[in-house]
């Protein structure tokens, strides 16, 4: 009697609603949603390419349908058939949707994040096809009408428009200032027919790791649903036997006996009939740890469900053990409280991204691609990446490859810059969307924080929203115009207590305690006045660090095969060019051209023309912008109770669509060179460097000529810091600094400014404050580079300091430039293969880049993997970047700071 599942993936079709005759199509795949099965039937052009977006807003402002039909399984014997229960179960369904089962409705489901479980027993037919057909109402349309059916919330958003906030659906599918209006529908994650006598509902755990690390304890629950038919007729009683293997090992295994009466406990939210739980205590745990820092171990837990001595259904998770912590303490020396997380009682430093879905198209997405992407992060050195709540709880597939890769998640409910509404209704699938999801993704150790929402606070007080902090009386939060404090504070707050109590629930982000969402010095902060607000300079993110770092962005255009491939006509296109009608549409953010011209002219001579100049400047200007981000903050990582900056988090680590946006790796999984600006910042061991400028007034005794300019002294000096993100102190380092002319490529000083330093653990140490080295008065044309070199003269950390602004430099052409391919002779008759590039020069070059040439076919030049890129090159070096995928016969061509157009 085990619990037979059938997934209804096949003889899918669907057509428009309102059409006068039949016009079935079959689905292009399954899961799916209308704007797939249009393309791939050629009835829509591809809203990615040019400005077809425009051409298919009809799409999400029809009704559609979708139709399939399937048999119920069948049972051995009629007395089985007579105890079963048989249900329909729908993962996702986008979002407006009636669902139909041999003529009768069965389900009207208004929420795109919430499963669906519905008993067809009294519908189903046992000896014949079942006739299954959904059909999907627009989700804008229905958005205004509830709109317009609750005029008394003061309705108001950034980024879509109104009717989104009325509609829990994705909210970026309403267009954001990074992708397109694409309003989807259709059954966007799996459905399936499940029959059986008893199942296990949910297999869940409270996983606890003492301070010391040496022991663990699991707590395993199996909720368990048995069918009334029967419980009818007297099963009361079954076992459940929880087995713990670690690899392919068993750890512990225990059975337990419980009561279809529920007299062990259960969940009431899903009228479970009972609990099974056990305990097991492990001593010296195999643990997880975040990339960087140890293995990532995990335990597979199995529950199996005995009915009468059969197997009546199965479940397996796999867990992480860790201790893990957010610490919000007092600090020293400055005001406010620290924001970083712990794990395993080591401080980690978040440098990492924020995530949108990958996709305007989510079913498109596989479990490959999710992985690859994940990847692309922690191969950046990335320890986190935030889930934006304007997207989607996410796949299984993407926390998989985050517990299994190492890198930590914050996670957004899915609230997004606007005034919610929250009328009885609507609070109530909120809540049953928040419990269901929780529990789907509670057993990845990964996730270490559940937030509320993204920027809700911020627009609250932008608008002027009611809210005051002191006000703990949440029925009164429903009267206010700012209804949705009642989501983030007491509903996602009860749930998150009820099932993960043991996880940080932080109300927004930002979120800094109820008084400013701006404020530094307590919780996270947007730091947006790079880009948007007061447009500062990049130079000065020291100024406008806080605890903790959420989002802080620059743009750049995306890789030009990328831009190639969403013009019309390709690399003939009229509108290759970087101000073409074609090219702004594909950035989405208002000002885009103003802001981004802005921060191009502050710090680079550039041109327009050609295209592949352009985007270069573009990338090397993000990529300056960001570095410096990271290398400024990280050095606020200063140790215990001096944490005053405790992680970065980019806008955004990917793309939806192919654009120019905030994306550090484009939609096509092309890094863009920031990607490597931030993977050198984030290293586990950097050294760095800043310019300060010091002013100093005549002093000849004149107290009349206190306000003369005459006289006044600007000397420049080199501060020197190294960051050790390693969990052990390195012993022995040494800090070389070498300097040349940038103009000649004359070295002007080579000195060792620290002798056999220790690099503390897990923190930031100031190494030197010195003028700049060489010649005095030449600052402003001296580069500087610092080393960090090891007792065994093994180099371990390097970084090149430039005068800013780099417009300002006369850069000459190096006439030594070379680029050389180290090959490896093939095993096989592939040929041989590349397995590093060598660059060197006769001067100073800034932000060397290594591209595939462009006659290279897409395939080959994806294919290659560049360890690093736009790096900087100084006389007397010679760089080697590690080549994965690339054989000798490919060909690479290089560009820099000043080439020649």
């Amino acid at each position: 009697m085990s619990r037979i599942v059938v997934p209804l993936e096949q003889g899918w079709s669907f057509q428009q609603a309102d059409l006068d005759e039949a016009q079935w199509l079959p689905v292009s795949q399954f899961p799916t949603n209308v704007h797939m099965d249009l393309l791939a039937h050629g009835k829509i052009p591809d809203p990615f390419v040019g400005k077809n977006e425009e051409l298919v807003q009809w799409v999400g402002e029809k009704r559609w349908i979708y139709k399939t039909t399937f048999v119920i399984p069948k049972w051995n014997t009629a007395a089985a058939a007579a105890e079963t229960k048989t249900v329909l179960a729908f993962d996702g369904l986008d979002t407006f949707a009636t669902v139909v089962l041999n003529g009768t409705t069965i389900l009207e489901s208004n929420n795109m994040f919430l499963p669906y479980r519905v008993d067809v027993g009294s519908v189903v037919r046992a000896s014949a096809p079942n006739e299954l057909v959904i059909t999907f109402d627009s989700a804008y349309l229905r958005g205004w009408d509830l709109v317009e059916k609750y005029p008394d919330h003061k309705w108001g958003c950034w980024n879509g428009d109104n009717s989104r906030l009325a509609v829990r659906k994705a909210q970026y599918h309403w267009g954001w200032d990074w992708g397109p209006v694409l309003l989807t529908c259709g059954p966007w994650r799996p459905i399936h027919v499940e029959v059986y006598t008893a199942r296990i509902a949910d297999l869940s755990f409270d996983t606890t790791v003492e301070e010391s690390l040496q022991t663990a304890t699991v707590v395993a629950r199996a909720e368990i649903e048995v069918a009334e038919a029967a419980k009818a007729n007297g099963l009361y009683t079954f076992t459940v036997q929880f087995d713990v293997f670690l690899d392919d090992l068993a750890v512990a295994s225990e059975i337990v006996k419980v009561t279809a009466s529920g007299a062990t406990g259960s969940e009431s939210d899903n009228n479970m009939d009972g609990v099974a739980s056990a305990t097991f205590h492990i001593s010296r745990p195999a643990l997880w740890y975040p990339a960087r820092y140890g293995k990532q171990t995990m335990y597979t837990v199995k529950a199996t469900l005995m009915v009468h001595n059969d197997v009546a259904d199965t479940a397996t998770k796999r867990i992480g053990l860790r201790h893990a912590l957010l610490v919000q303490d007092a600090l020293e020396a400055q005001p406010g409280t620290s924001f970083y997380f712990k794990v395993n009682n080591i401080p980690i430093f978040c440098g990492g991204s924020n995530w949108i879905p990958a996709d305007s198209f989510i079913p498109r997405i596989d479990r490959k691609r999710y992985r690859d992407w994940v990847t692309l992060a922690r191969d950046g050195h990335q320890a986190m990446i935030r889930i934006w709540g304007g997207g989607i709880y996410e796949e299984q597939a993407f926390y998989d490859a985050c517990d299994e890769l190492g890198i930590l998640v914050w996670q957004d409910f899915m609230f997004g810059c606007g005034n919610y509404p929250a009328w009885p209704e609507l609070r109530e699938s909120i809540r049953r969307e928040a419990a269901a999801n929780v529990r789907l993704l509670r057993h990845h150790p990964s996730i270490v924080i559940w937030a509320g929402n993204n920027e809700d606070y911020q627009y609250q007080e932008s608008e002027n929203l009611t809210y005051d902090y002191a006000n703990k009386d949440a029925e009164s939060w429903l009267e206010t115009d700012f209804p949705a404090r009642y989501i983030y504070e007491k509903i996602l707050a009860d749930v998150c207590a009820e099932l993960i109590p043991n996880t940080p629930y932080h109300y927004g982000s930002p979120w800094g305690g109820g008084v400013d969402t701006h404020d530094p010095t307590v919780g996270d902060i947007h730091q947006w006045n790079v880009w948007h607000g007061t447009q500062e300079k990049y130079q000065n993110w020291d100024r406008l660090v806080g605890r903790f770092v959420s989002e802080f962005g620059m743009q750049a255009f995306p890789s030009v095969r990328t831009i190639d491939a969403f013009l019309q006509q390709g690399r003939s296109d009229p509108d290759r060019f970087a101000q073409s009608a074609t090219v702004d549409y594909h950035n989405k953010a208002v000002g885009h051209e103003r802001r981004l011209a802005l921060y191009l002219a502050e710090n680079l001579r550039h041109a327009l023309d050609p295209l592949e100049q352009f985007v270069y400047y573009t990338q090397l200007m993000q990529a300056e912008c960001l570095a410096s981000a990271y290398r400024l903050w990280r050095r606020q990582w200063q140790g215990q109770k001096r944490e005053y900056c405790g992680g970065a988090l980019v806008w955004q680590l990917n793309d939806c669509w192919p654009a120019t946006s905030w994306s550090i790796c484009d939609y096509r999984l092309r890094p863009k060179h920031a990607y490597f600006a931030v993977k050198r910042e984030m290293a586990p061991v950097t050294v760095s460097m800043t310019r300060r400028e010091h002013v100093h007034g005549a002093d000849d005794g004149d107290s009349g000529r206190g306000h003369s300019r005459i006289g006044i002294v600007k000397t420049m000096q080199i501060e020197i810091w190294a960051s050790n993100l390693t969990a052990v102190d390195l012993a022995g380092i040494d800090c070389v600094v070498r300097a040349w002319n940038v103009e000649t490529g004359e070295q002007t000083c080579e000195k060792r400014v620290a002798k056999e330093i220790v690099l503390p653990a897990n923190r930031s140490i100031e190494i030197a404050d010195l003028a700049v080295p060489g010649v005095q008065g030449d600052e402003a044309r001296t580069v500087v580079a610092t080393y960090l070199v090891a007792a065994d003269n093994r180099q371990i950390a390097r970084y090149v300091n430039w005068p800013e602004p780099l417009k300002y430099l006369h850069l000459p052409q190096p006439k030594q430039l070379t680029v050389r391919l180290a090959t490896k002779k093939a095993s096989n008759d592939n040929g041989d293969t590349v397995d590093a590039i060598e660059l060197s020069a006769e001067v100073p070059v800034k932000g060397l880049a290594v591209e595939v040439h462009e006659d290279e076919s897409n395939a080959k030049a994806d294919a290659v993997r560049l360890d690093d890129n736009l790096v900087d090159l100084v006389p007397g070096e010679m760089l080697r970047i590690a080549v994965k995928g690339a054989m000798a016969t490919t060909r690479f061509t290089t560009r820099y700071l000043g080439i020649p157009a």
